[in-house]
C-alpha cells in the first residue's frame, strides 16, 4: 500500500473526510516531489550591483535538473523556473511588500513530469514587525508560460494547501501569463 492510500485509510477510519480532489489527483497520476532552494548550493549567475538594490541572481538544482533562478533586488524574491528562466514571465514577479522565500519547493507532477510549483513566500506585514506566509503557484511551460497563476494566505486558509494544490493540478497550462494571479480563497494579506 502507497503513503497516499495508508493516509486515505488513517483520515476514513478517524472519521475524518476525505476530499474527493486528492482522490482525483491519485486517479490522474498526480503527485508531489520537493527539493530545497539553498543558495549555498546555487550557481551566481549575476552579482549584486554597485549601485541599486538588486542583490544578485543564482541557478539552483531543483526536480530532475529542472533549473530554479533565484533573484532579489529591493528585498524582494523572484522565482523562475526553466531552461531560460530568467526571462520568463515568473523571473519578474514577486509580491508587494519586501519579503523572502521557504527554502522547500513543492514540483506537482503529471506521470512523473514537473507541470507546477508551489512556494511558501513571507512577506513583510504592518511595519515590518510581522510577517506573513503567502503559496505562491507557479505553471511551468518553457517558452514564456511559466507564471505566478495563483496566491493563497496561508495565515488566512486553513486549506490553504489543498486550494494551492488544486490551482496547480487544474489552472497549470492553461493560464494566461497576460494576466495577474488568481487569489484564492479568504485573501487576507494579498488585499495591499
Amino acid at each position: 500500500m502507497n503513503w497516499f492510500a495508508k493516509a486515505l485509510t488513517f483520515l476514513s477510519s478517524a472519521g475524518l473526510a476525505v476530499l474527493p480532489c486528492a482522490t482525483s489527483a491519485a486517479a490522474a497520476g498526480i503527485d508531489s516531489a520537493y527539493t530545497k532552494i539553498q543558495l549555498q548550493n546555487c550557481t551566481q549567475v549575476e552579482t549584486a550591483s554597485d549601485e541599486g538594490t538588486f542583490a544578485g541572481a543564482w541557478q539552483c538544482p531543483g526536480y530532475k535538473d529542472q533549473v530554479v533562478y533565484v533573484a532579489e533586488g529591493d528585498l524582494r524574491m523572484f522565482i523562475s523556473f526553466g531552461p531560460f528562466a530568467a526571462d520568463e514571465p515568473a523571473a519578474s514577479q514577486t509580491l508587494p511588500n519586501f519579503n523572502t522565500v521557504n527554502e522547500t519547493l513543492e514540483w506537482r507532477l503529471r506521470g512523473g513530469v514537473p507541470f507546477a510549483t508551489i512556494l511558501r513566500w513571507f512577506p513583510s506585514l504592518d511595519d515590518g514587525a510581522r510577517t506573513g506566509s503567502i503559496l505562491i503557484v507557479t505553471q511551468l511551460q518553457p517558452g514564456g508560460g511559466t507564471c505566478q497563476i495563483a496566491r493563497v494566505d496561508a495565515q488566512a486558509n486553513s486549506n490553504a494547501n489543498v486550494l494551492a494544490r488544486q490551482a496547480a493540478d487544474t489552472m497549470a497550462g492553461n493560464f494566461d501569463c497576460s494576466q495577474p494571479a488568481q487569489i484564492l480563497g479568504n485573501p487576507g494579506a494579498l488585499q495591499w
